[in-house]
């Protein structure tokens, strides 16, 4: 086996492993169990009953919901604000979110190419978006993160697929998702305290309502070019 071989193999055989273990946490272990079954407030409460290592779980959520969002992002989110508090949850949030995103576009171009590109034959509003992406990748992965147009994993994968260079996917991320995870984030910490907060709350839920409708129009204007 050449070393070039190895070097592909080596990375998908511990994917497997990773996934693997979380198959079998969240879904055989009692703890995972526990975690998988729970809304934002359980969620939080079980991971810092279980200290440090809850801590870590609660990073590691927001890592893998980029690959595998069966969790909608604003519950891990307010989860990690719920353990660390508003500005070292939001940072946690921002930091593990967008090494997801990098992971992710790296699996898609190196590693998984060909699976990735099976799964998004069936959605032709990412392959329109993906060329957009060939010739205007930093805008459109800027635009992507700020306005819900497509979910954040299909623009990371979609992104890997491209000839788009690294750093622009790397600065549209890094720019992109700052806002949108602060107002995440912010919404989640407003959540559990409503009676405190719940003008602020509907201030941002009113922003998030105004970027759905923005992400909505972007997508209509996407789909009319491809008939």
């Amino acid at each position: 086996m050449s070393v070039l071989n190895r070097k592909r193999i080596l990375p998908i055989l511990l994917l497997i492993v990773v996934l693997c273990g979380l198959i079998y946490f969240f879904f055989y272990n009692p703890i995972g169990v526990k975690l998988t079954h729970s809304n934002m407030r359980q969620l939080s409460g079980h991971l810092r009953d279980l200290g440090w290592p809850g801590k870590m779980i609660g990073m590691s959520l927001v890592f893998f919901q980029t690959f595998f969002p069966f969790i909608p992002f604003v519950v891990v989110a307010g989860t990690n604000v719920a353990i660390f508090g508003i500005k070292v949850g939001f940072l946690v949030n921002y930091v593990m979110s967008c090494l997801g995103a990098i992971a992710s576009f790296y699996f898609a171009r190196y590693y998984g190419h060909a699976w990735v590109e099976k799964k998004l034959e069936r959605f032709p509003l990412v392959q329109q978006f993906s060329l957009r992406m060939e010739k205007r990748g930093f805008l459109y992965v800027l635009l992507g993160r700020l306005i819900p147009i497509l979910p954040s994993s299909a623009i990371n994968f979609a992104a890997g697929l491209t000839r788009i260079k690294f750093t622009h996917f790397l600065a549209g991320t890094l720019l992109g998702k700052l806002p949108i995870v602060f107002l995440e984030s912010m919404i989640a910490h407003d959540l559990f305290h409503f009676q405190k907060y719940k003008g602020r709350l509907l201030l941002l839920l009113g922003i998030l309502v105004v970027l759905i409708l923005i992400g909505n129009g972007v997508k209509k204007a996407l789909t009319a070019k491809m008939k």
